[in-house]
């Protein structure tokens, strides 16, 4: 199961290599990473995505990003209500066919057009955890040509 994890850490160089370090020595993947500071500018906040199988791992994690001497809090939004967002810039294949199923994606979701050129079109689209696979599947059947994502950001209600 993903976990969203949000640490609020010091704001000095080398935090996210012990972090990352944390996570690689136990064999963790980190699905997802955002950084960035908060409104103090000694203070930046991480969200990490983690697929964690079982709680007893997920405990674990949590527990030893608590042991960092540069953390400062820890929460786990995976039984909280919470808003996150992911960024996506996506180039698709500009086909007569495709047309009508970005029309619709722009309807339904916040989907925008940035650039068209002859034989593409640049998406930017901005999705919570809920519309991303929806929306990639639809962009798939256009013809993703490349994709790249920030990642997960997420806020406690």
């Amino acid at each position: 199961m993903k976990h969203t994890i949000q640490a609020l850490v010091e704001n000095k160089f080398g935090v996210l290599a012990r972090i990352a370090s944390l996570f690689s020595a136990r064999g963790y993947n980190i699905d997802s990473l955002a950084v960035g500071e908060t409104q103090d500018p000694t203070i930046s906040c991480m969200t990490i995505v983690v697929d964690a199988p079982d709680e007893r791992i997920l405990e674990q994690i949590k527990k030893q990003l608590h042991k960092l001497i540069d953390v400062i809090t820890v929460v786990d939004f995976t039984r909280r209500d919470y808003i996150d967002k992911e960024l996506f810039l996506v180039k698709v294949e500009k086909k007569k066919k495709g047309k009508k199923t970005l029309d619709k994606l722009i309807k339904k979701h916040p989907v925008k057009v940035i650039e068209e050129a002859k034989s593409y079109y640049i998406l930017e689209i901005y999705a919570d955890r809920h519309n991303i696979d929806e929306i990639l599947r639809e962009l798939e059947k256009i013809g993703i040509q490349e994709l790249v994502r920030t990642g997960r950001i997420a806020i406690n209600k």
